[in-house]
């Protein structure tokens, strides 16, 4: 197990090594942000003084290995907009957006992994088909069309629910939550049910081809040969050996969540790191470009670790041992 943790690390290295030399090179190709941080009647001489303060009169491969020996020591550089550390932007945004991401995941799988076992056990029935042609919906509609709509309709039409913010905040072990207050929980609502639509039509038919594919093996077939009740056999049976895909599906997406709610929380103006960094990309601030990305690099390698390592919790026969590897 520690071999394979540490194996895992490493090779989790090089590929933030990698990404960020690709992300710094086509940040950088993309535009010079001083002429954004600058008068339009600035002289020569002051854009060359902003150039070498920004230190973006160096080389492209300077300002890189400038960049790495920044990050050994914790320093992912300072915004070039708001002259604050790019970490403690993303740091102070970051609540917000997995906040945000918690709770699309929750609403998905609690409802994504019951409404998915229906409709594989009731494959043919009107429920079943019914589940999967709601489900279609999911894959179809576009995130930003779905969050137009969601708001026209309960916060224009019915008034039910707020259309952006994301309303009082309470501390909850240090750190600023919106889910402890009822107008806290209306914010959250509909941006994370926005988030979640494709996350849970995704699970559902995850789920259902699991089940269905589950019901069809020998150990299924021994079991109901026992009389076993039927509610054993979904829930032991069944359901735990489908499990294992399910969890690859629910951690990648939960990454993939924190990654590109990006369109929502420009919707819902929910002042999550995604928010942050489409003003960033407006404004060309590649400090906060640069560590937002290598910050997700981060987040999907330990969420694919934990995911690998909740294999061997759901089936004994996963093992992370040296003749493993």
């Amino acid at each position: 197990m520690v071999t394979f943790i540490l194996r895992r690390i490493s090779e989790s290295f090089f590929v933030l090594l990698a990404m960020s030399l690709l992300v710094f090179a086509g940040v950088y190709a993309i535009g010079n942000p001083v002429d954004l941080l600058i008068s339009p009647e600035a002289t020569p001489q002051d854009i060359e003084q902003v150039t070498k303060s920004l230190g973006l009169d160096k080389p492209l491969w300077t300002q890189y290995f400038y960049f790495l020996k920044q990050v050994l020591k914790g320093d992912l550089g300072h915004s070039f907009m708001f002259s604050t550390p790019a970490i403690d932007l993303l740091l102070s945004k970051m609540p917000a957006t997995m906040e945000l991401a918690i709770a699309a995941m929750l609403i998905a799988s609690v409802l994504g992994i019951p409404l998915g076992l229906i409709a594989g056990l009731k494959a043919d029935s009107w429920l079943g088909k019914t589940i999967m042609a709601v489900s279609i919906f999911g894959f179809s509609l576009p995130t930003f069309w779905v969050g137009l709509v969601l708001i026209m309709f309960f916060s224009v039409q019915l008034g039910w629910l707020p259309s952006s913010g994301r309303g009082p905040t309470s501390l909850l072990l240090g750190i600023p939550v919106s889910f402890l207050s009822w107008e806290g929980i209306r914010h959250l609502f509909l941006p994370a049910l926005n988030l979640a639509l494709f996350k849970l039509a995704l699970i559902i038919r995850l789920t259902r081809a699991g089940t269905q594919e589950a019901l069809m093996q020998d150990y299924v077939r021994f079991a109901r040969a026992k009389g076993l009740r039927e509610s054993r056999i979904i829930g032991v049976h069944v359901l735990k050996n489908i499990m294992i895909p399910i969890v690859t599906v629910i951690g990648l997406e939960f990454g993939s969540v924190i990654a590109f709610s990006i369109v929502t929380e420009s919707i819902f103006a929910w002042p999550g790191m995604g928010k942050l960094l489409i003003d960033s990309i407006n404004n060309l601030d590649r400090p906060v470009i640069v560590a937002y990305l290598c910050l997700i690099v981060v987040f999907f390698v330990f969420i694919n670790l934990a995911v690998d390592l909740i294999y061997a919790l759901l089936d004994p026969r996963v093992r992370f041992g040296d003749s493993a590897q």
